[in-house]
């Protein structure tokens, strides 16, 4: 039995982005990734507020990020 709000997510890659970059601010997310991004939550909310409840385009253009590296540097890029 899996547990509720898996969703059947990478639970391991969704923990390890939380974990290091779940202080992000969803503004921050929205330059990088557009106004669509966490559509539906406020933009002062924190990326570990709302990881767990994002659309499956919001996370997958995370997950590419973080798997790719490239992550880190659109953060400190966009919170600039």
């Amino acid at each position: 039995m899996s547990k509720p709000g898996l969703d059947g997510r990478h639970r391991n890659k969704d923990g390890e982005i939380s974990g290091k970059h779940g202080n992000t601010l969803v503004r921050t997310l929205r330059k990088i990734y557009g106004q669509g991004f966490a559509a539906g939550y406020p933009e002062t909310a924190k990326l570990s507020e709302v990881m767990f409840q994002l659309n499956e385009t919001s996370l997958s253009q995370l997950r590419r990020d973080h798997e790719t590296d490239h992550l880190e540097h659109k953060i400190a890029h966009a919170s600039k």
